[in-house]
């Protein structure tokens, strides 16, 4: 049986994110990770960088594989970036959220709160990710 894959494009957009600088807002940018088994998690790719805002709505999308029957976790995290590198490690964690590609394939539209690490969430954040399916 061939494997069903298919490709799917993340649309995505936050609401409410804190404020980590002073004097101005946030300039937020989105991180999609995969768990890739172990512990570990791999980079699939970012968004642009949104100056000034605490309710972004990121114009680059991410494209991943959508494997049926296969549980692939997402975790989505937002950055206030303040400098040029491109390590995070330096960049204030605005919040994150964890789910399965499937979860949002299948509502489409997943709307989830931010959180600063289990069971601290990060104000009244949310991230919201819709699904598109690429049609070759």
């Amino acid at each position: 049986m061939a494997h069903c894959v298919t490709l799917v494009q993340l649309s995505i957009s936050c609401d409410h994110l804190i404020d980590k600088d002073i004097g101005s807002k946030s300039d937020p940018l989105c991180v999609l990770l995969q768990d890739v088994g172990g512990g570990s998690w791999a980079e699939l790719g970012r968004t642009e960088r949104v100056r000034n805002c605490s309710s972004p709505e990121f114009s680059k999308t991410l494209q991943l594989e959508y494997r049926f029957e296969t549980v692939q976790k997402l975790r989505f995290g937002i950055y206030d970036i303040d400098n040029k590198t491109p390590e995070l490690r330096d960049d204030d964690f605005l919040g994150g959220a964890e789910c399965s590609l499937g979860q949002i394939v299948s509502s489409q539209v997943l709307t989830l709160p931010l959180m600063l690490k289990p069971g601290k969430p990060a104000g009244r954040g949310t991230i919201t990710v819709s699904a598109q399916e690429l049609k070759d």
